[in-house]
């Protein structure tokens, strides 16, 4: 049985749940990921029923699919994730005139545990820059200094743009050549939903860029195949572009070499390192939400949690009357 039918099995149209992923792709522009996240989501709430009819499901039949997920142990945000694509999938139904009614009303979404991110310190990042900009003589002397191969040269310009922009690691994986043409301060990022938005450039990330342009050439494919010419970051790979998953790679050995933790590094905690840098230098959240792409203002506000977390933990430590010397406060 194919997904697209697993998906459909029970209802009284087959067709109703492409729609569905049609409608998502060409009015709300999800991306081929976030699709495909709504497919595993439907299927497995398909599953729970047993063949019973995923058009017609009841609100009982979505409480009892939550309850079983907090009896398997699923987190809040798995949870929250699942109960989302299935309001969207039954309001679709409702607006459309499949449904009397939507059967995710009433239904509370799980709670969440609030989980700060990651975040890196700027003495970790700069010693990360640093790192990537080390020189380093290669055993072979006749060969070129380590910073001057293309391929550091490529690492030091992807951390130097994902900790100037905030950029997605998708984003920035995806980002096309025309992106940098532009030779001002910012990047033209195309993120979620297709919406474009202006990313900012340090002067730093720039010169990186430029050093990185002077060297692109080396990661063409053979035959500069034309999916691969239009990135900014290309590939011999099939998807013609540097993958996320290469790019968590290069991150983790670098974090390595510069004697940081591998764990605390990834493309992902470089942009909360953005976000939160930005919020401690006093930055207002409206600012840092354009910059990151988030659609609403509550996403970023983990940031000011993170900040007063951080201006917490400095305080206790520095403050002479939240220190102790012999279980006795100074002073």
């Amino acid at each position: 049985m194919t997904k697209k039918a697993s998906a459909s099995r029970g209802s009284a149209s087959a067709g109703i749940v492409e729609a569905f992923f049609d409608m998502m792709s060409a009015e709300r522009g999800a991306s081929r990921n976030t699709l495909e996240a709504y497919r595993r989501d439907l299927l497995a709430f398909d599953a729970h029923l047993k063949g019973r009819s995923l058009r017609h499901a009841t609100r009982d039949d979505i409480k009892r699919y939550l309850a079983v997920l907090t009896a398997s142990g699923a987190a809040g945000s798995s949870q929250a994730r699942r109960l989302s694509s299935l309001r969207q999938f039954y309001a679709f139904l409702y607006l459309e005139g499949h449904r009397a009614n939507d059967p995710t009303t009433a239904v509370d979404a799980p709670r969440r545990a609030q989980t700060l991110p990651k975040v890196l310190s700027e003495g970790d990042v700069n010693r990360l820059i640093r790192e990537a900009s080390a020189r380093k003589p290669r055993k072979n002397a006749a060969k070129k200094p380590e910073d001057e191969a293309p391929e550091k040269i490529r690492l030091r310009c992807i951390l130097e743009i994902l900790y100037a922009s905030g950029l997605r690691i998708s984003e920035l994986a995806t980002l096309p050549l025309a992106a940098v043409r532009r030779r001002d301060s910012f990047l033209l990022v195309r993120g979620k939903g297709g919406k474009e938005r202006l990313a900012p450039l340090n002067p730093s990330a720039s010169k990186a860029i430029a050093d990185y342009l002077k060297v692109r050439d080396e990661f063409l494919p053979p035959g500069n195949r034309r999916d691969a010419e239009r990135y900014l970051f290309p590939s011999r790979g099939a998807e013609g572009h540097l993958t996320r998953r290469r790019c968590h790679q290069l991150l983790k050995q670098l974090a390595v070499d510069a004697g940081i933790d591998p764990d605390k590094l990834s493309p992902h905690v470089l942009r909360h390192a953005f976000a939160t840098h930005l919020v401690e230098g006093g930055a207002d959240l409206r600012s840092v939400q354009s910059m990151l792409g988030h659609a609403d203002i509550s996403t970023t506000q983990i940031y000011t949690h993170v900040a007063n977390e951080r201006l917490k933990t400095v305080v206790e430590s520095a403050h002479p009357l939240s220190r102790t010397r012999s279980g006795k406060r100074s002073g």
